[in-house]
C-alpha cells in the first residue's frame, strides 16, 4: 500500500512559511509524502492568514473548489490552520462541513494526531489552544531551501498596533533561550545552510522576556562565532526597540547583513498616535541616521500603509518627506484595508478608496525614482551573489541566473561556463540597475563552490519529493505560556 500524500498551502507573513515547513515535517514524520507538482494529494492543509481584510473570502473561495474534489476520492482529508483559524475557529467547519481538521497557531505539532482522529471518528475535528505548547522550531521540519533557513527567536507580540490583529491570534511575546536558538543554528550550519534568517513578530524586542534588554545584539553577535555561517538576517525589528547596541553588533559582526528591514507605516506622528505606534517621525529618522553612520553601505527598506483613517494630506505629506529623507532602498507600500476586530476598523474618517488610491500611486513613483537613484549607485560595484533557486529572469533563464547580493538586492547574472548551484558564490560586478534589481551582463570574476551547494546538489539528487528534512533536538523548551510566532507584514 502506498503512502499517503500531502499538500501545504501557504498564506502569509514569513513565520507562516516556518510554521508550515514545520507542517510539512510532521507529516512526513507520521509517512506521509509530498504530493507531486498536480497531483491530487490525500490531505491538504491551509496555513491561513488574518492579515488582510479578505481573507477568509480567499480560504472560503479554496475550500468551495475543493469541495467536489473531496466528494469524488474517499478518504481525502482537509485541514485548516494558522491565524484565521485561530480567529474564525467555530465557523469554519459550520461554512465549510467538509474541513476534516481545524487548528491553530498554537498547536501545529498536533495535526498528524488531528487527522487521524477525524479519520477515526468520521467527524471534524476543531482544537485551538490558547497558550504555545511546543515552541514549533523544536517540532520536524521540511525546508524548502538546501541553503537558507528560518530561525524564529521569539513567538507573539506586546504591542497594540490599531490596524492589527496577529497580536490578538499569536499571543504575547515569548522568548525562546540564546542557547537553544544557537544550538539550532548550528544544526542548521551542519546540515548545509550558510544563511539564517532571525524571526520574531517584534524581533529587536527579544530578552524582554528574559530580562536582558542586550540580548538581541548579543545574539547576532553570537551567531558571528558560528563557524560555516556566512549571513544572518532578522525580520521585523521595531522602532521603538532599536537601540545603539544592535547597530553596533550589526556594524562589528562580520556575517551580519547591512541590510535593514524597518516598517515605517507612517510618516506622520499624528497617525501614528492613531496607530498606536510608540515612536515618532525624529525617532524614525534618527535611528536611519545612525544606521548609515555605523554603515554607509546599509540597504534599508521599510513598509507604508496609505489611506489610515483620519489621514489628512498634510499626513500623507509628512510620509513622502520621511521616504525622501530616509531614501528606502525598497518599500512595502499598502493601501489600509480594514482588519475585522481591529481598533482601526471602526475608527472615525475612513479615507474614500479614490483618495487612497491616488496617494498610493504618488508614493508608489517616489519611492520608485529613489529606488532607481540608490541601485544605480551599485554600477561598477563587485559583489558576492549568493546563487538563489527559482528567481531567475523568466525572459532569460537560458542565460542569465539570479541571487542576492549581501544587503539583499536581488542581482541578474550571465551564466558562468563554469557549474553553478544555488547555494553556491558568485563575484560579478554590477553593470546596469534597474528599480528592483541589478544587471551583471560581464562574466562572473569567480565563482566559489559551498557546502550550501553541495547540500542542494544532495538534495535534487535524491528522489521526489523535494527539501530537507531536519530533526531539531527538544532542548531547553519552556513550559506552555501565553504565545506563539511571527514576523508579519503588520509590522
Amino acid at each position: 500500500m502506498s503512502a499517503k500524500t500531502y499538500e501545504v498551502r501557504t498564506y502569509g507573513c514569513q513565520m507562516n512559511v516556518h510554521d508550515s515547513e514545520r507542517l510539512a515535517g510532521l507529516l512526513e514524520d507520521a509517512g506521509y509524502v509530498r504530493a507531486s507538482t498536480g497531483d491530487d494529494a490525500d490531505v491538504v492543509v491551509f496555513n491561513t492568514c488574518a492579515v488582510r481584510e479578505n481573507a477568509d473570502n480567499r480560504l472560503y473561495g479554496n475550500l468551495g473548489q475543493l469541495a467536489p474534489r473531496k466528494a469524488a476520492r474517499p478518504g481525502m482529508q482537509i485541514a485548516v490552520g494558522g491565524c484565521l483559524a485561530q480567529k474564525d475557529r467555530d465557523t469554519i467547519v459550520k461554512k465549510a462541513p467538509w474541513v476534516d481538521v481545524v487548528f491553530g497557531t498554537h498547536n501545529i505539532g498536533q495535526l498528524p494526531v488531528l487527522l487521524e482522529r477525524a479519520r477515526i471518528a468520521e467527524e471534524a475535528q476543531v482544537e485551538i489552544v490558547e497558550s504555545l505548547e511546543t515552541f514549533p522550531s523544536t517540532l520536524p521540519t521540511r525546508r524548502e531551501s538546501a541553503y537558507a533557513a528560518w530561525v524564529a527567536i521569539s513567538v507573539g507580540c506586546n504591542n497594540t498596533c490599531t490596524f492589527c490583529i496577529v497580536p490578538a491570534l499569536r499571543g504575547k511575546e515569548k522568548d525562546r533561550r540564546p542557547g537553544d536558538i544557537l544550538a539550532e543554528v548550528e544544526t542548521l550550519v551542519a546540515d548545509g545552510v550558510i544563511e539564517v534568517t532571525l524571526l520574531g513578530q517584534n524581533v529587536n524586542a527579544y530578552g524582554s522576556d528574559i530580562g536582558d534588554r542586550e540580548a538581541f545584539s548579543k545574539l547576532l553577535r553570537a551567531c558571528g562565532n558560528v563557524e560555516g555561517l556566512e549571513r544572518v538576517r532578522f525580520t521585523s525589528p521595531h522602532p521603538r526597540d532599536f537601540t545603539d547596541d544592535v547597530i553596533a553588533a550589526m556594524a562589528e559582526t562580520p556575517n551580519v547583513m547591512h541590510q535593514l528591514h524597518m516598517p515605517l507605516q507612517s510618516g506622520s506622528d499624528t497617525v501614528l498616535k492613531a496607530m498606536r505606534r510608540s515612536y515618532r517621525q525624529e525617532r524614525y529618522l534618527g535611528i536611519i541616521e545612525k544606521v548609515r553612520a555605523a554603515m554607509p553601505d546599509a540597504a534599508i527598506s521599510t513598509d507604508i500603509i496609505v489611506g489610515f483613517p483620519g489621514e489628512t494630506e498634510a499626513d500623507f505629506e509628512q510620509t513622502l518627506h520621511v521616504v525622501r529623507e530616509a531614501r528606502f532602498a525598497q518599500a512595502f507600500t499598502f493601501q489600509y484595508s480594514k482588519r475585522p476586530g481591529t481598533p482601526a476598523a471602526t475608527m472615525d474618517g475612513q479615507i474614500p478608496k479614490e483618495v487612497v488610491q491616488e496617494r498610493y500611486e504618488r508614493l508608489v513613483a517616489l519611492q520608485e525614482e529613489i529606488s532607481w537613484e540608490e541601485n544605480k549607485k551599485q554600477v561598477g560595484r563587485t559583489l558576492e551573489v549568493l546563487v538563489a533557486e527559482g528567481e531567475g529572469r523568466k525572459d532569460d533563464a537560458t542565460h542569465r541566473l539570479s541571487g542576492r547580493a549581501p544587503d539583499n538586492r536581488l542581482v541578474h547574472f550571465e551564466r558562468p561556463t563554469e557549474p553553478v548551484r544555488p547555494g553556491d558564490v558568485v563575484t560579478v560586478e554590477v553593470t546596469y540597475a534597474a528599480p528592483h534589481h541589478l544587471l551583471a551582463e560581464r562574466p562572473a570574476l569567480a565563482v566559489r563552490r559551498t557546502r550550501a551547494g553541495d547540500a542542494w546538489e544532495r538534495r535534487t539528487a535524491a528522489p521526489e519529493p523535494k527539501g530537507v528534512m531536519l530533526g531539531l533536538p527538544t532542548v531547553g523548551v519552556p513550559a506552555p505560556a501565553p504565545a506563539p510566532a511571527n514576523a508579519c507584514g503588520c509590522d
